[in-house]
């Protein structure tokens, strides 16, 4: 079960991504990727809200005090609770209020297309730099409307930086729209049908937020509709605390009339032998973010749990997640750090690669080309060529 309490400290959570910055593993740097679970919002550094807030003519305060930042030095010991002066903080060790503070405080300093553009390309070029050859996006827009933003300025940049990225970087995308499961049915179907003017950008609908309290279901109505337009679904499940296997069964069987076609997060599976059956029966994805998990749970649980599905037969993709709050980690990292503790050797890095194209949602042939280019890779003196 959860237990924050005995989680990876944040001094020591540094500490390994300080040593896994210093890790020489070329054929993990090298493999192409394919990442299916990363928030646009969660890439949102503090030095990138303070650009565009100072482009904005914007001032920064802190959300609790009201009282101005002066500096990015500033700014950014704000979000560093190793730094920040106690009681100032934005506490990011566990999904609190806090968390969110910083989270979706950062959208009110997104207000031109130009923003979006930039956010975006930040993105593509850690993506490329690491492997990337294809990514699904998620993106909050009831999180943006709310500031004031319009859909065409928010579209408009993510769109100029989708088809620079895949020109000048070689990196393909395609983008998640996440409903915020804390704010009412009725919104998620109002911005439901606003994004079918973006169909061509779209492939999938999700669900995140706190889930406290909110199971899925309550959102059947988006989700069945999703489903008939003909786009892919998944949901979060289980993070930041126990979370009924309910929900996670609600996504494998229920949303959508007959269950999402991947699961973000959802280890507490795991307690459940007839579920992982269940989900490895229908051949349902799961996207998996380690670094996301040692910030609540205990380690040796959480690879322990990421082994288990592996082991089973449970097709997972290992992602980043929200890199600007969780120490800086990306893909690259969630990999090094998911072989060193799960113990994998480099032929499972590669069928976890190979299972990332299967469960990702790109036209067959890009899958294809991803998969020419995976085998190819060798491990050694051992060819893996199918």
């Amino acid at each position: 079960m959860a237990d924050v309490e005995n989680a990876l400290p944040l001094a020591a959570r540094q500490e390994l991504r300080i040593a896994l910055s210093e890790t020489k593993d070329s054929f993990v740097s090298a493999i192409p990727k394919v990442e299916l679970h990363i928030h646009i919002e969660g890439t949102l550094t503090p030095a990138l809200k303070w650009r565009f807030a100072q482009r904005n003519n914007m001032t920064l305060t802190h959300p609790r005090t009201g009282v101005a930042f002066l500096t990015l030095e500033e700014y950014e010991e704000s979000h560093d609770p190793m730094k920040a002066r106690k009681g100032e903080r934005m506490n990011n060790s566990e999904e609190t209020l806090s968390f969110f503070e910083a989270y979706y405080g950062g959208f009110d300093v997104l207000r031109t297309e130009q923003d979006y553009y930039e956010l975006a390309m930040h993105y593509y070029e850690h993506a490329a730099a690491m492997s990337v050859r294809y990514c699904e996006i998620s993106f909050d827009p009831q999180g943006h409307t709310r500031t004031g933003t319009t859909w065409e300025t928010m579209m408009g940049g993510f769109s100029k930086a989708q088809e620079k990225a895949e020109k000048d970087l070689k990196v393909k995308s395609a983008w998640i729209m996440c409903l915020l499961r804390d704010l009412s049915p009725q919104s998620a179907m109002e911005h439901y049908l606003v994004a079918l003017n973006y169909r061509h950008m779209i492939i999938g609908v999700g669900l995140d937020s706190n889930e406290d309290g909110r199971p899925p279901m309550l959102f059947e109505e988006v989700f069945a509709t999703a489903r008939k337009d003909g786009f892919r679904l998944t949901a979060h499940c289980d993070v930041g605390k126990t979370y009924p296997l309910e929900h996670i069964r609600q996504v494998a069987t229920k949303i959508g009339h007959k269950g999402a076609d991947r699961i973000d997060h959802g280890l507490n599976i795991t307690e459940s032998p007839e579920l992982m059956a269940l989900i490895r029966m229908k051949g349902i994805g799961m996207t998996i973010c380690p670094w996301s998990y040692m910030r609540h749970q205990p380690m040796e649980e959480v690879y322990e749990r990421i082994r288990i599905l592996f082991d089973a037969g449970i097709k997972i993709a290992i992602a980043s997640d929200d890199p600007a709050f969780m120490e800086d980690t990306w893909i690259l990292e969630n990999l090094l750090v998911a072989k060193k503790f799960c113990k994998f050797t480099d032929s499972d890095i590669l069928i976890l690669a190979k299972d990332a194209v299967d469960v990702c949602w790109a036209p067959e042939q890009v899958k294809n080309e991803i998969l020419s280019e995976l085998g190819g890779v060798t491990i050694g003196t051992e060819s893996l060529c199918d």
